[in-house]
């Protein structure tokens, strides 16, 4: 006895696997910032940070051709990147993640961004500034390279005064 009824080709098969849509969540990418991205920036610098940038020094940094970065997922900004380059030299200005992503790899994601943007630049060292009060970000600048220059004194407001900062520097080898 046939096991299906009518000619083979209209014979149904049994599937035992199903067929499953792999479907990849939207990782986000990086863009140049736009005077359009002005809000959105100061906004989520607000968020982030207890002394924010004004939204007039984004202005500023967009008008003086430095180079500035976002890292958006299609919908909604994740972070970004301000960096200047001149005299064969870099300085990271401003790094900043949406408070929701810290842990994430999306800071250090920026940091080499910017890092690539100032090898591109022909940079032979890039500088930065952080607070001794931000040790999660001193752990992230000396895992991707950055060494301890120097100290500027009182260089940050803070609650009670100012905060020093710590100069940070990395060496970018010709050829890397």
């Amino acid at each position: 006895m046939a096991r299906f009824a009518g000619p083979p080709a209209t014979r149904r098969r049994k599937t035992t696997t199903p067929v499953v849509a792999i479907l990849k969540p939207t990782q986000p990418e990086f863009r140049r910032m736009r005077v359009e991205d002005l809000d959105a920036v100061a906004a989520l610098e607000t968020v982030a940070y207890e002394f924010p940038w004004s939204r007039a020094i984004f202005a500023d940094c967009l008008r003086a051709g430095y180079d500035c970065v976002v890292l958006s997922d299609g919908s909604a900004l994740v972070g970004y990147g301000v960096l200047s380059c001149a005299a064969g030299e870099a300085h990271v200005l401003n790094v900043c993640v949406a408070p929701l992503l810290h842990g994430k790899g999306c800071g250090r994601r920026i940091v080499r961004r910017l890092i690539d943007i100032a090898r591109w630049q022909r940079a032979e060292r890039v500088y930065l500034e952080v607070r001794p009060s931000n040790p999660r970000a001193i752990g992230l600048y000396e895992s991707i390279g950055f060494n301890e220059f120097g100290r500027r004194p009182n260089y940050y407001p803070a609650k009670k005064g100012r905060e020093d900062a710590i100069v940070m520097a990395m060496e970018l080898l010709a050829g890397e």
